[in-house]
C-alpha cells in the first residue's frame, strides 16, 4: 500500500512543477529582432538642395507603392501617406507586409490592415531626415460581414434565408477600426530599403 501512495506522490509532484521566478506585473514590450536602423533616418549628407530633396522623395515613394497604394500628395510638403492596405497571414506568403511572423499570424486570424506616414525634412547638419511609421489597425465589426440581422440561426428557426451576394474584396471605410500600434518589423525593412539605395552610398 505504501508503494502505491509514494508512486501517486512521485507523479503528482511531476507534473505539477514549480514556479521559480514569480511573474512580472508589468511585461515590458518585446519587439522581434530586426536591422537596427534609425528613425528618423539620416540620408544623402551634405547640404540640403531642390535635387537632393526630389531623389530622397522619389527613393520613398519608390519603395512604399511596392508595398502600398500612395495618397495623393503635394511633393513639397513633405508628407506622405499612404491609403490602408489589408495585412497578409499565412495564407498568401506571396504577398509582402509581414516580415514578422508573429505579426503574419495575427493577421491570419484577424483582419488587420495598415498605412504608412512618413515626414521628410532638412537636417540641422545637412541632409534629409527620413521619419517612417506604420500604424496598424484592427477591424471591429458589430456583426460578421454575411449576417443579415445579427441573430444566429438555431434549430428551432423554421428557415434560413439564404441569399446569393458576391462579398467585394475591398473592405468599405465605413467599418470601424481599433488602432492597435505600430509595425516596427515592417518600419526597420522598409527604412533599411531607402538606406541601401544607392543614390545615398555617396
Amino acid at each position: 500500500m505504501t508503494s502505491y501512495v509514494r508512486v501517486a506522490g512521485i507523479l503528482a509532484v511531476a507534473t505539477t512543477g514549480c514556479a521559480s521566478v514569480a511573474p512580472l506585473d508589468n511585461p515590458i514590450v518585446v519587439r522581434p529582432v530586426v536591422a537596427n536602423v534609425e528613425n528618423p533616418l539620416l540620408v544623402s549628407p551634405g547640404e540640403p538642395d531642390a535635387n537632393g530633396y526630389a531623389e530622397v522623395y522619389e527613393r520613398v515613394i519608390d519603395v512604399l507603392d511596392d508595398y502600398f497604394e500612395i495618397k495623393p500628395t503635394s511633393r513639397y510638403a513633405g508628407h506622405i501617406e499612404t491609403f490602408p492596405h489589408i495585412a497578409p497571414g499565412f495564407e498568401q506568403p506571396w504577398k509582402a507586409g509581414n516580415p514578422d511572423h508573429r505579426e503574419r499570424l495575427i493577421a491570419t486570424f484577424q483582419t488587420m490592415r495598415k498605412y504608412v506616414i512618413v515626414d521628410i525634412w532638412a537636417g540641422e547638419r545637412g541632409g534629409y531626415k527620413i521619419s517612417l511609421e506604420v500604424r496598424r489597425e484592427l477591424q471591429d465589426l458589430e456583426r460578421p460581414n454575411r449576417a443579415i440581422n445579427g441573430g444566429a440561426v438555431f434549430r428551432e428557426a423554421p428557415t434560413v434565408d439564404r441569399r446569393n451576394e458576391v462579398i467585394p474584396t475591398e473592405v468599405s471605410s465605413s467599418y470601424g477600426w481599433i488602432p492597435v500600434g505600430r509595425d516596427y518589423a515592417l518600419e526597420q525593412q522598409l527604412l533599411a530599403r531607402i538606406r541601401d539605395c544607392a543614390i545615398f552610398k555617396r
